[in-house]
């Protein structure tokens, strides 16, 4: 076997981390950082906000494949600060598997616009998950995913998801792929630190965090255009749960801790539903050299049909001063499924493509809006 993990990446780690104890102090997601976007000084700060509120979310109606790493060679090799190796592999066992199936079917069980579906090759998947042990438990952020190539893992859950409680470490972590962020973090919560206290607590294992880790994840604040509606969650799914001692202020959370109520939170479902709604059948066609107004509000959505009248390339585009996404999806007995798309978010420009469409088959053109500078002035049109 080991030979066969020559090649793969080598991460290096304390010694500490080979026997780090799984017991009793809660394990923490640790986000991968992503660089904070930056816009030209043309952009208004309620346009950056807007932006950076829905760039990471996907367009309802998309249908998330996800894959579990599943080869012998899916792994990394650990070297360890007293010079010994470990090979770690990323294939988890079906019973790992089976509590993030569980946990996939735990957001679609709530009704939203969005459908998740196992595949079987990593090629065919945005979600592609490893369980590779002593890596924490991660996932890229919506959209991020996509940055990243078949061989990559997207996320990764580090410990025994079978025992009490840990399907919420899924439930959390899928949350993420959906373009969630950690509630905790959200500026209206009023949360204070005892931050000497949160470094040491996450310092220690099962974590064993770095200073930054615990900056990124913990005690830094999202700006208040990254979080959704206007009060804080403490029993929100993407919420850690903290040990009395760490949160000065809320002063009850100082002396009992706080501890979220499991599970998707009534807010939770609420987000969910708004940003991805259900999908209905009241699409209507879009037809070449025929401008459609969008009418949309900063966050909503629009699809309509698209069925050729001949074989040809097509264009695509929107016009007016706004920020928005547009994909293209081609049904695929039943399954629409992604062509392609373009986000002018941030870009003086407008979403365009071109590309070939077949007469008889039937494709699905979805439009989100960001920001427009004109309400009610966005529009869409072929040709």
């Amino acid at each position: 076997m080991s030979e066969k993990y020559d090649t793969v990446p080598t991460r290096h780690e304390s010694s500490d981390e080979k026997v780090a104890a799984e017991g009793g102090k809660p394990h923490y997601c640790a986000m991968r950082p992503r660089p904070r976007r930056v816009f030209s000084p043309a952009v208004t700060a309620q346009r950056e906000g807007l932006i950076n509120t829905f760039s990471s979310k996907w367009v309802s109606g998309t249908t998330l494949h996800y894959y579990f790493f599943d080869r012998p060679t899916d792994g990394e090799k650990v070297l360890f600060s007293d010079g010994t190796t470990q090979l770690r592999s990323w294939v988890g066992e079906e019973e790992q598997r089976a509590v993030v199936r569980d946990a996939f079917e735990v957001w679609s069980s709530v009704d939203i616009g969005l459908k998740f579906e196992e595949v079987a090759t990593r090629e065919e998947a945005e979600i592609r998950i490893g369980f590779m042990r002593g890596d924490g438990a991660w996932s890229y952020l919506g959209r991020d995913i996509l940055e990243h190539g078949p061989n990559e893992r997207t996320m990764n859950f580090g410990w025994d998801l079978t025992r009490s409680g840990e399907i919420d470490t899924a439930v959390h972590e899928i949350g993420h792929s959906l373009g969630f962020p950690h509630e905790h973090q959200n500026p209206k919560a009023g949360i204070v630190w005892d931050e000497e206290a949160v470094y040491a607590a996450l310092a220690e294992p099962p974590n064993s965090w770095p200073r930054e880790t615990t900056f990124w994840n913990i005690i830094r604040k999202l700006d208040p255009n990254e979080v959704e509606g206007s009060t804080w969650d403490p029993d929100s799914v993407m919420h850690y749960p903290f040990a009395k001692g760490m949160i000065k202020e809320p002063v009850r959370y100082f002396d009992e801790g706080l501890q979220p109520a499991g599970g998707l939170s009534a807010r939770d479902i609420s987000w969910v539903k708004a940003l991805y709604p259900p999908q209905v059948d009241n699409t209507v066609q879009l037809k070449p050299a025929q401008s459609v107004l969008l009418e949309l509000t900063p966050g909503e959505q629009r699809s309509f049909r698209v069925r050729p009248e001949e074989t040809r390339r097509y264009e695509f585009r929107t016009f007016g001063t706004s920020d928005s996404v547009m994909v293209l999806f081609e049904n695929d007995n039943g399954e629409f499924r992604y062509l392609t798309g373009d986000d002018d978010s941030g870009e003086d420009t407008n979403a365009a493509f071109r590309l070939k469409l077949v007469k008889g088959r039937e494709y699905a053109l979805r439009v989100r809006l960001y920001h427009s500078e004109r309400q009610g002035q966005t529009a869409v049109m072929m040709w």
